[in-house]
């Protein structure tokens, strides 16, 4: 699919990855960006579309895809981060994960689609994780929801691909955004993600695999417990 011309909505668009997004879907050429966000005041680039969307909302989020229907593209980029050992991890952030970073995931697939479709098949580009293939102890709901959202992506990749939807898969490790202001690691700026996956996007590619150690990862998956696991284990030893 080709950035030009097409009319994207960019959910968490008021900051990090989701900022970067919109401007770089400006430079390639995009006709309008809907930047949907809980608070329409953050948004401060006047070349964009404000809209209040909130992606655990189901009804806001089907009310919102009957207004814009001249969307071509969605970039479903908002999701949170809670940190959390697997027999520490509190019930409430689990929930909370999973309602923002998969059913937020699956709500708003499921509205789009048939937008999409109507104006002639589109996409959506799904940011996931390297989590979403290796779980980090201290990431162990968040890496469990990215898991859950990679699987989604991939079995609506196939039923949307009968509709000519292409659907992009986005994976990196950390990036530079408020997310991870607290960790101390090393981290991929966003607008090497934001280029992949739109880079992808128009190759006509399934998934943006961003820096070496999704690469790395997605390479191991055929034997992660024997090439993956180890390392972590030794790595979260004396945490």
């Amino acid at each position: 699919m080709n950035v030009k011309g097409s009319v994207a909505l960019v959910t968490g668009a008021n900051r990090g990855i989701g900022k970067k997004f919109t401007e770089e879907l400006f430079a390639r050429g995009a006709a309008k960006v809907y930047a949907a966000v809980r608070d329409v005041s953050s948004v401060k680039d006047s070349r964009l579309l404000p809209v209040a969307f909130d992606v655990t909302d189901s009804t806001r989020v089907r009310q919102l895809a009957t207004e814009l229907t001249d969307v071509t593209l969605v970039v479903n980029n908002a999701g949170i981060g809670r940190n959390g050992r697997p027999l520490a991890v509190t019930l409430e952030d689990a929930r909370a994960l999973l309602e923002t970073n998969y059913l937020g995931l699956i709500t708003s697939t499921q509205a789009f689609a048939p937008v999409l479709k109507a104006n002639g098949g589109g996409a959506f580009i799904n940011m996931l994780s390297v989590v979403s293939w290796v779980a980090m102890p201290h990431l162990s709901a968040y890496s469990a929801s990215k898991a859950a959202a990679w699987s989604y992506t991939n079995s609506a990749r196939v039923e949307l691909g009968h509709q000519g939807t292409q659907v992009v898969g986005v994976h990196v490790g950390y990036v530079d955004t408020d997310l991870t202001a607290g960790a101390d690691v090393e981290k991929i700026e966003p607008e090497r993600v934001v280029a992949s996956a739109l880079d992808a996007l128009e190759a006509g590619a399934s998934e943006a695999l961003v820096d070496d150690f999704s690469r790395t990862v997605k390479s191991s998956l055929h034997d992660d417990l024997g090439l993956l696991y180890p390392e972590i284990a030794a790595q979260f030893a004396d945490a």
